[in-house]
């Protein structure tokens, strides 16, 4: 059923390629700068912008014919402004020196009518990321690509899903896209810096079966450089078997039982974790794990690590959104929270110190101190015994105020650590707080989720409604 998540790449890029962009860094220092200096003579006790840029290509097929083929490019200049506590924001996709001047003058006017917010403000100056402290973290590799050489990968990756199996009736279509963006900032704390970055991917979605017995599944790559995507017949191959080992599901009666958590849907725990140990939830009150520092959240052989530094990983930053330096830090260490995900607000508002967090959480990683090398997807079913092993999940039924957890799920009934049968039309239940105290294993079968990056997940027990 399972096929390697890294399969061999594409080696088609051209590493040469024309950048693609219409304005360059220059360009973008100079709006940037107009934009502060016209808020320094409205009046602005301090303030930020950035220019930025992207542009990129998306093309679909289905069935063997071109659906699709869009290109995308959209620029825009945002300015904050501060006057003493209040603060105003503007934006414009015009670059013109009146649109810039109407834009700071908006920004300036909303934060003179704005309340006082006594946190408000820019990052403390120790705490911005100076010129030394911003390394080239290899994140921009564009693809010099066109619309006709994207749709040939395309359909060669949904021919290779219909070639797995006659079973393959249909499809949702399969796409490629190629993604590169920039920008700029600088505020008047005396924070500098931007850079460029790319993502691109491969996707098919087939559809196995016919009739009442219908089952879909899809499966992707995404990476910076293009040259690292999977193969698009490994990709349309491993979408056709997750979707033909779907056949025949049928419903189970309700009970509890130990759940498996996919790769790719125990990222999402982590995500979990992560919303509720934020700034904004933790000051609104709003989480589940509030005053959560020090104490064990996961069991003591979990430990999660944030690497913001990794070279052309998906949430690698020098800095965040506020020009705040980043830096590595165990947030989970032997199960006990180290630390939160904080901007200079929220920190304020905790009175706390920020955590370089502004825009989310870096390269986080979760890890379990007892996985062995042969705790791979099978090692891990063989250490379910007899339960769920849940690979699709529906809806957002997460309440994290009071970390209640309940979302329809599809996936197999496994006995005796085999697959025994596809099951859906079911429903997982528990609370957050207990799932992630419950965790008992963490597989070797790592995926990477965007920014998270963590193994199949094992936890004791939860509820499943069914027939």
């Amino acid at each position: 059923m399972r096929a390697k998540y890294h399969s061999p790449a594409m080696n088609n890029p051209d590493p040469r390629a024309d950048t693609g962009f219409t304005y360059s860094r220059a360009s973008f220092e100079e709006l940037v700068d107009t934009a502060l200096a016209l808020a320094k003579k409205l009046g602005a006790t301090d303030a930020g912008a950035e220019a930025s840029e992207g542009c990129g290509l998306s093309v679909s097929v289905r069935k063997g014919e071109l659906e699709n083929v869009e290109r995308n490019r959209d620029k825009s200049l945002g300015v904050t402004v501060y006057v003493g506590q209040r603060r105003g924001n503007a934006s414009t996709s015009d670059f013109s020196r009146a649109a810039i001047e109407q834009t700071v003058q908006a920004a300036y006017d909303i934060a003179r009518f704005t309340a006082e917010d006594p946190v408000a403000g820019l990052p403390d100056a120790q705490d911005i990321a100076g010129p030394d402290e911003q390394p080239d973290l290899d994140l921009f590799h564009p693809w010099d690509i066109d619309s006709e050489r994207a749709a040939q990968l395309a359909l060669q990756c949904e021919n290779a899903a219909f070639a797995t199996d006659k079973r393959i009736t249909n499809s949702e279509g399969a796409g490629v896209s190629a993604q590169q963006s920039h920008f700029f900032s600088a505020h008047s704390r005396g924070f500098r810096g931007g850079y460029a970055s790319s993502r691109h991917s491969i996707s098919v979605a087939p559809i196995a079966g016919k009739g009442d017995d219908m089952q879909r599944d899809a499966w992707y790559s995404s990476m910076r450089n293009a040259s690292e995507l999977a193969a698009p017949d490994a990709v349309g191959r491993y979408a056709a078997e997750r979707a033909l080992a779907r056949l025949h599901s049928r419903k189970i009666a309700t009970r509890e039982c130990p759940v498996l958590f996919e790769s790719p849907l125990a990222a999402g725990l982590l995500g979990g974790f992560v919303q509720a140990v934020s700034g904004g939830a933790l000051y609104r009150k709003s989480s589940f794990l509030l005053d959560s520092i020090g104490k064990h959240v996961f069991p003591e052989h979990v430990d999660i690590v944030e690497d913001p530094h990794i070279r052309r990983g998906k949430g690698s930053a020098a800095f965040d959104e506020e020009g705040v330096r980043t830096r590595g830090r165990k947030v989970v260490d032997a199960g006990r929270v180290e630390g939160y995900f904080l901007s200079s607000y929220s920190a304020r508002k905790l009175g706390m110190k920020t955590t370089g967090n502004a825009g989310g959480s870096h390269n986080l990683e979760l890890t379990s101190r007892l996985t062995r090398p042969d705790d791979d997807l099978p090692g891990m079913l063989r250490k379910l015994g007899t339960g769920l092993f849940v690979i699709e999940l529906m809806g957002q039924g997460v309440n994290y105020v009071t970390g209640d957890y309940s979302r329809g799920a599809s996936g197999f009934w496994v006995e005796h650590g085999e697959l025994a049968f596809p099951v859906q039309e079911i429903t997982i239940a528990g609370n957050m707080k207990n799932m992630l105290a419950g965790i008992q294993a963490v597989g070797a079968d790592t995926y990477n989720y965007g920014a998270k990056t963590v193994g199949s997940i094992l936890i004791d027990r939860l509820k499943v409604a069914g027939s």
